[in-house]
Formats: structure tokens, C-alpha cells, sequence
């Protein structure tokens, strides 16, 4: 009789390339921004983007296991994935909501963010069909962003109708900095005195909201005037800071970056190894030869996975506690790396792509350099296909 055949289970099968979730540093970091700010702050958990591409709903459940109460998402399939995944607590959708979603809001406890007449009458209507008594909701305000928010000259106006909206609460009121990583950019004090005119106004129309808030990481490291009682970090919490400068001298300033741990390593394993003679080319197109005999170790990782494809030639790995460099075109799949000076590299040998391995350490930033990009590109667009594996 014929044995047969068993198709293993995914579980079983060795991961080609992954990204390990620190769930302590994840934690730590939640707990250095809330001593920061001070129990006058709350702390809304910005894990939009697949929490910069850390994994939103693993990273959501440590956050609130770690006493989050708040969590900043883009849109309702973002907010509505964290209740899929059991997430208690509020969740504040920020970038507003397209007509048929708001039954959605209204039934899952989402927190809308709204700036225009109709999504008042949109949230009226679908709050009085589910027969819900308020539904709290923030209005946001463009200060100088030019993006989402109401204008100020719209400001008396939508207060009106917002306060005779019969199932509405106005829960917060807030804006968006656009430079806060510029330590003494005028334009930055301009958006907070507009604020501050912008939440005078809606208490002349009757509106007082419980929260107020315009301070992401950036401001919430640089600015206290700007926490109010509500704050958004989003790059800290995953151990990140953007490089305060300043408009002025264009120096650097490292004297406001907070105790915050990097959260993600991302890795994969050695699948081949070869030596190969000078003059040999080396990747698609040939676009890199070796000038001398060399020794050529192949990843199983490429674009597909989200390694960016400017770092070709140009970045490096590191594999048995030394810098590799990336030698060649980066494929879809595969990479090809330079290992002549480290030895024993061999089959299934560990390989950091980003993280720290010994006394090396390769950042988001790094790879933002070579890309011409920002480190936040850098970690959102790590693939789907790289599974994320919460660790410690």
C-alpha cells in the first residue's frame, strides 16, 4: 500500500527570512514616554501602519498589556483589525472616514476623527439607527499642515453644528505638527499659537473637549508646552528618533532623544555560499565584479520582503558579528553579500538585515541614507511575507 502523502503545516517549516518583536523593549518604551509626559498626559499608542511595520495587532495587545488605553490607527479596517485581535481599549481612527463605514464606527466603539458638515450628519444618522445615545468623536483642525483638519475660518461654524448635533460628543479637538524635529522652526510656534486660538474659539461656541492634543514623538520630546493632556507617539515607541536639527545652523541635536530601545530585528539565514575568481560578475545586469577572488554568501531575501532596492551596492548585513557588504543588483528574492574577510561563514548562518548582532548594529536609518528616504519607509515597508515573531 502506498504511504501517504502529508502536507507539513506552515509552522513546521523554517523561516527564510523574519522580524523579531522585543515585547520588553516595546513595554519599556510605553513606560518612558508615560514617566516623560507624567500622569497628567494620557498616552494615545500610535500602531497605524501595521505599527510601523512592527504588527499591529501583537504589538497592540503588549501595549495594553502594559496599561495603553489609547491607540492611533489611519482608518476603520486598521481599527476594526485591533478589535478583531480582542483589543479593549479606545481607538482613535485619525484619518477620517468614507460614507458606509460609519455604522462600523458607531457599533465597534471607533473614535472618529472628523473635520467637515458631513460627517456630522453621516454619524448622526448611523448613531440613531443602532439607537446609540453619544458617540464620542475628535475634530481636528489644520494649523499649517494643509492636509486633514477644518479650516479656522470653518471653525465657528462647524462648533455650531457640532453642538447641536443631538448624538455627538466632541471627546477631543486637535491638529498636526509638520516640522517638530526642527528644534527652532518658526513655523512650528505659528501651528501652536493657532492651536491655541483654534481651541479658544470652540469654547466661545460652547465646546469644551476633554482632550486636547497636537504633540507626536517629535513634539513630545522637544516641546511640553505641546502635551496639553493627550499625547501621540508613534516612531518612539518603537525605539526610534527622528534627527532633531536645527532651522538655523542645520546641526544636529542629540540632547532631546529619549531612553527608548529599538524594538525590531529584522534577520534572515546564509542559503549559499560560493568563491568565485577575480573579474567575476556578479547579480543581475553584472552590475557588480569582484576585483579579486572573492568569497560570495546568497540571502533569501530581496525587494519582495521590502529590502530596498537602493541599497544594492551600497549596504551591508551582519553576519557572525562582523559587516558584510551587499554586492550587486538586490533581486526580488535573493541578495548577494561580500563575506572574503569574515570566516567560517557558512550554510544557515544567522544574518542581521537590522538590529544589532555582538558589537555591530545596522539602524533604519542607515538603510534611509543609501534610499534617500526616512527611516519610517524603511520599517513600514517590510513585506507581509516576513513573518513578525514576538520575542522575550
Amino acid at each position: 500500500m502506498a504511504a501517504s502523502s502529508v502536507i507539513p503545516s506552515t509552522q513546521t517549516i523554517s523561516r527564510r527570512t523574519w522580524a523579531e518583536v522585543s515585547v520588553s523593549r516595546l513595554r519599556h518604551n510605553l513606560r518612558t514616554v508615560q514617566d516623560f509626559v507624567g500622569p497628567q498626559a494620557t498616552v494615545c499608542a500610535v500602531v497605524k501602519a501595521d505599527a510601523y511595520g512592527h504588527g499591529a495587532q501583537g504589538c497592540a495587545r503588549a501595549l495594553e498589556l502594559e496599561g495603553a488605553a489609547w491607540f492611533g490607527v489611519t482608518s476603520t479596517h486598521e481599527g476594526m483589525l485591533l478589535r478583531e485581535a480582542g483589543i479593549k481599549g479606545r481607538i482613535l481612527v485619525m484619518a477620517g472616514f468614507f460614507r458606509g463605514e460609519e455604522e462600523y464606527l458607531v457599533q465597534n466603539n471607533l473614535t472618529p476623527t472628523i473635520w467637515d458638515r458631513n460627517h456630522i450628519q453621516l454619524l448622526e444618522d448611523a448613531a440613531e439607527r443602532l439607537t446609540k445615545d453619544k458617540v464620542n468623536i475628535h475634530l481636528k483642525v489644520d494649523t499649517g499642515m494643509t492636509r486633514l483638519g477644518a479650516n479656522l475660518s470653518d471653525l465657528p461654524a462647524l462648533a455650531d453644528a457640532l453642538r447641536q448635533a443631538r448624538r455627538l460628543r466632541v471627546e477631543g479637538f486637535y491638529s498636526h505638527l509638520a516640522s517638530a524635529e526642527v528644534l527652532d522652526a518658526p513655523s512650528v510656534e505659528q501651528q501652536i499659537a493657532r492651536f491655541g486660538q483654534a481651541s479658544a474659539t470652540m469654547v466661545e461656541h460652547g465646546l469644551t473637549p476633554q482632550f486636547l492634543h497636537i504633540a507626536n514623538s517629535a513634539a513630545l520630546a522637544t516641546r511640553p508646552k505641546t502635551w496639553m493632556n493627550f499625547v501621540r507617539p508613534g516612531l518612539a515607541l518603537y525605539g526610534y528618533h527622528l534627527p532633531f536639527v536645527s532651522a538655523v545652523t542645520g546641526a544636529p541635536d542629540t540632547s532631546h532623544e529619549l531612553p527608548v530601545l529599538p524594538v525590531l530585528t529584522w534577520k534572515t539565514r546564509v542559503i549559499a555560499v560560493r568563491d568565485v575568481p577575480a573579474h567575476t560578475a556578479v547579480g543581475y545586469g553584472g552590475a557588480y565584479v569582484t576585483p579579486a577572488p572573492a568569497r560570495i554568501a546568497v540571502l533569501p531575501v530581496g525587494y519582495a520582503d521590502g529590502l530596498n532596492r537602493q541599497l544594492s551596492s551600497r549596504g551591508r548585513v551582519i553576519v557572525r558579528g562582523d559587516y558584510a557588504a551587499i554586492i550587486g543588483n538586490i533581486a526580488m528574492d535573493l541578495t548577494t553579500i561580500d563575506v572574503s574577510g569574515i570566516a567560517g561563514v557558512e550554510v544557515g548562518d544567522e544574518v542581521v538585515i537590522l538590529g544589532t548582532q555582538g558589537h555591530r548594529t545596522i539602524t533604519p536609518w542607515e538603510h534611509a541614507r543609501h534610499a534617500s528616504t526616512v527611516a519610517y519607509e524603511i520599517l513600514c515597508a517590510i513585506s507581509k511575507r516576513v513573518p513578525r515573531k514576538f520575542v522575550d
